[in-house]
């Protein structure tokens, strides 16, 4: 697999993905690299975490990238982290790995 690999695990016939988020970001940047300590894929977002808005914002980036309604995008632990799992449902790991690759490929 690829080394962002970790990061993504098979979920109820679905994918989930191993998110490291940073707050009040300059500017909305997924995926912004690898972050190979923590095995998880970096994504930066201009809200702050307070009042959820950040979370509102992951989730419809991530929505976005994908082509996702965000109805199928869902924080399954980590809410209140900068570590969190994102839920994407819908699609397969092998998929989520072939989008990401086009991006993670030059970080």
């Amino acid at each position: 697999m690829y080394k962002f690999g970790d990061a993504l695990k098979k979920h109820r016939g679905d994918a989930t993905l191993d998110l490291f988020v940073t707050p009040n970001a300059s500017s909305t940047s997924f995926p912004s690299g690898y972050n190979e300590w923590r095995k998880r894929i970096e994504i930066r977002v201009c809200s702050s975490a307070k009042n959820n808005k950040a979370n509102k914002e992951v989730i419809k980036t991530i929505a976005d990238y994908f082509n996702k309604p965000e109805k199928q995008i869902s924080i399954i632990s980590g809410e209140k982290k900068r570590e969190k799992t994102i839920f994407i449902k819908g699609t397969s790991v092998d998929n989520i790995a072939k989008i990401l690759k086009e991006s993670l490929d030059g970080l």
